[in-house]
C-alpha cells in the first residue's frame, strides 16, 4: 500500500509544470471571452493568481523540506533524457524566484482590479502570458527554453506597458521594445555561438564541457559568453544599459510598473544561475571569468541608482531608480563567487523586490492624491473627527473658556499611506530593524570576512570588498535622504489637500508586500539558513550537473514488454 508521503513525492515532480501551464492556460481561456465578461476575467486572474502562489509556496517547502538530503527535483518534460530533451529543475533557487514573482503577481493583479484594468483591453491574458514566462525562466534548464520564455515575457510585456495609452508610454513603450529587441538578438548571438562551440544548450551539460574546451576556442568561448551575458545585463539594468528602465517603468500603469520590478531580477537570476555554473571553480582555465566586470558594472549601477534616486522628484522615477540600485548592488555582490556573500543578497534580493514593487503601487495612490484635489473640504463644526482634512481638533479650555489648540487628527488612509512609505523607506534604505537591513548587514559581515574576498579581479584582495561595503553604506544614506525628502513633500507639506479616496482593493496589496517584509524580518534566523544552503549548492556545479545528467525517463510498461518478448 502506497503511503502519503510516496504519493506527495510521486506528484510533487509533476507539480512542476502547474507555475507554467496553469497562467498558459488561463490566458487562453480568457481570449476566448469578449471584453464584455471583465467581472469572469477579473476572477479568473485573481483565481489563477491566487492558486499560483499557493502552488510556488508548495514547492518552496518541498524543495527544502528534507534539509541537506533535498537538493532540487528534475522533470524531464518529453520524458528524454538530458541533455536531449526538455528538462525543469526545481532548487531553493528556482522555488524562491517562483514565490517572489507569484506574490508580486498576486499583489499587482489585485492592485489593477481596483482601476487600472479597465484602461484598454486583454489585461488580464497578458498579464498571465507575462507570469507564464517568468515561472519560465526560472525552471528551465536550457538556454533555448531560458531564451523562448524570455520571449513570452517580454511579449507580453510590450502590451501591458502600452495599457493605457498616452503618449509617454507608447514613447517609452517604442524605446523599450528597441532595446528589448536587441537584448533578444544578442542572446540568440551568444547562445547559437555557444552551441557552435560545445554542440549543447542544456545548463549542466555545458559546465561539464567547459572545463575541457581546447585552448584555441576558449577565446570563442569567452566572446560567446559575453555576448549572452550582455543580454542578461541589460534585462538586469547594469550601467550603462541602463537608461531605458526608469522612462519605462514610470510610464506604465502602477500595477504594470510593480510586476515590472521583478523582471529586472530576471535578469539577475540568469546571471546568477549561468555564471556560478558555468565559470565556478571547477570551470578550468575560465573559472570566475568575468567576474571583475561583475563587480565593477555593478558598483558603478549602484552609484548611478543612488544618484538617480536623488535627482528624482517623483515617486515613480524614485521607483525605478531603486531597482537599478538594487540590481547593481546584487550584481557586484555576485562578481565575488563567495558562498557567504552570495547568502547575503540572496536574501536582500526579495527584500528590495518586495518593496520596490509597493513602492510602485504606493506612487500612484500618492500621486493621485496630490492631484485629485488641492482645496480642504468644508469644516464640520458638528464632527470635527469626521473632517475630511489634515485640520486640528478643537476643544474648551476650561480655564480661560477660550478655544486653543488639541491635537490633529490623521485620517486613516493618509496614516496608512505614510505608514507604508515609511516602511518602503527603511527597507529600500537597509535601515533597522526590517529585512533590507538584515540582508545588507549579512553582505556587510561576508565582506569583512578575511577568507580570500575580492581575489582574481586584478585588484589588491581587500580592495574590492572595502570599495563595496563603502558604496552599501554610502548609497543606503543617499537613498535615505532621496526617500525622505520626498516623503516630507508629500505628506508634511500636504495640508492643502482633501483626504486619498483609498480603496481596500488598493491598500491590500501594498499592506501584503509589506508585510512579506516584516515576515522576513521575523523569521531572518529560518529564512537565512535556507539562502545559505541555496548559495552552498549554487557554489557547487557538480551537484547541479550530476541532479540534471543522472535523471532517468520513466520508462513505459509497453516497451518493457517488447523487450521482453521473445
Amino acid at each position: 500500500m502506497m503511503t502519503l508521503n510516496s504519493v506527495t513525492a510521486s506528484l510533487m515532480p509533476h507539480l512542476m509544470l502547474a507555475p507554467i501551464l496553469l497562467p498558459m492556460l488561463t490566458a487562453a481561456l480568457m481570449l476566448l471571452l469578449r471584453e464584455e465578461h471583465q467581472r469572469l476575467k477579473i476572477g479568473l486572474n485573481i483565481g489563477s493568481t491566487l492558486l499560483g502562489l499557493i502552488i510556488s509556496i508548495a514547492l518552496l517547502f518541498w524543495a527544502h523540506g528534507q534539509g541537506a538530503a533535498r537538493t532540487m527535483d528534475v522533470y524531464l518534460a518529453g520524458n528524454w533524457p538530458a541533455p536531449y530533451g526538455i528538462v525543469l529543475v526545481l532548487d531553493r533557487l528556482s522555488a524562491l524566484m517562483l514565490v517572489l514573482a507569484s506574490s508580486v503577481g498576486f499583489a499587482s493583479a489585485l492592485f489593477a482590479t481596483a482601476r487600472w484594468h479597465r484602461a484598454g483591453v486583454h489585461f488580464h491574458p497578458l498579464f498571465q502570458l507575462q507570469l507564464m514566462g517568468l515561472c519560465g525562466a526560472f525552471l528551465t534548464a536550457d538556454l533555448f527554453n531560458l531564451f523562448v520564455f524570455f520571449e513570452i515575457m517580454l511579449a507580453a510585456s510590450y502590451g501591458l506597458l502600452l495599457h493605457g495609452s498616452g503618449r509617454a508610454r507608447v514613447q517609452s513603450g517604442l524605446h523599450f521594445i528597441a532595446i528589448n529587441l536587441a537584448a533578444s538578438s544578442l542572446f540568440l548571438i551568444g547562445a547559437s555561438m555557444l552551441y557552435g562551440i560545445t554542440g549543447t544548450l542544456n545548463m549542466a551539460d555545458l559546465a561539464q564541457r567547459i572545463a575541457g574546451i581546447a585552448e584555441a576556442d576558449r577565446a570563442l568561448l569567452h566572446a560567446a559568453t559575453g555576448i549572452l551575458a550582455l543580454a542578461f545585463l541589460i534585462k538586469a539594468a547594469v550601467w550603462p544599459v541602463n537608461f531605458w528602465l526608469v522612462p519605462a517603468y514610470s510610464a506604465a500603469s502602477a500595477p504594470v510598473g510593480a510586476l515590472f520590478a521583478i523582471m529586472t531580477k530576471v535578469g539577475i537570476y540568469a546571471i546568477l544561475r549561468l555564471w556560478s555554473l558555468l565559470f565556478g571553480v571547477e570551470a578550468g582555465a575560465s573559472a570566475q571569468f568575468g567576474s571583475l566586470w561583475l563587480v565593477i558594472g555593478g558598483m558603478l549601477t549602484m552609484v548611478f541608482g543612488a544618484l538617480g534616486m536623488l535627482g528624482s522628484q517623483r515617486l515613480s522615477h524614485l521607483a525605478g531608480y531603486a531597482a537599478i540600485l538594487s540590481s547593481g548592488s546584487l550584481v557586484a555582490a555576485i562578481g565575488f563567487g563567495q558562498p557567504q556573500l552570495t547568502a547575503g543578497l540572496l536574501y536582500y534580493l526579495p527584500s528590495s523586490t518586495l518593496a520596490i514593487s509597493a513602492l510602485f503601487l504606493l506612487s500612484d495612490l500618492i500621486d493621485r492624491w496630490r492631484n485629485d484635489g488641492t482645496t480642504a473640504s468644508s469644516f464640520r463644526e458638528d464632527v470635527p473627527f469626521l473632517n475630511e482634512e489634515l485640520v486640528p481638533t478643537r476643544g474648551l479650555n476650561l480655564d480661560e473658556d477660550e478655544e486653543v489648540l488639541t491635537g490633529r487628527v490623521i485620517p486613516a488612509a493618509v496614516a496608512f499611506l505614510g505608514l507604508a512609505f515609511m516602511v518602503c523607506t527603511l527597507v529600500i534604505a537597509g535601515l533597522p530593524p526590517l529585512s533590507g537591513f538584515i540582508g545588507k548587514f549579512a553582505m556587510l559581515t561576508a565582506l569583512l570576512n578575511p577568507l580570500g574576498l575580492g581575489a582574481s579581479f586584478g585588484l589588491q584582495p581587500g580592495t574590492a570588498s572595502w570599495i563595496l561595503l563603502t558604496l552599501l553604506i554610502g548609497t543606503g544614506m543617499l537613498a535615505l535622504i532621496a526617500l525622505t525628502r520626498l516623503g516630507i513633500a508629500h505628506f508634511w507639506a500636504a495640508n492643502d489637500r482633501a483626504d486619498p479616496k483609498l480603496r481596500w482593493l488598493e491598500g491590500l496589496p501594498v499592506a501584503g508586500l509589506l508585510a512579506a517584509c516584516v515576515v522576513l524580518s521575523v523569521q531572518a534566523g529560518p529564512v537565512m539558513a535556507y539562502m545559505q544552503a541555496t548559495a552552498d549548492v549554487l557554489h557547487s556545479p557538480s551537484i547541479y550537473v550530476q541532479a540534471v545528467m543522472s535523471a532517468q525517463p520513466v520508462s513505459s510498461p509497453n516497451a518493457d514488454d517488447v523487450k521482453d518478448a521473445p
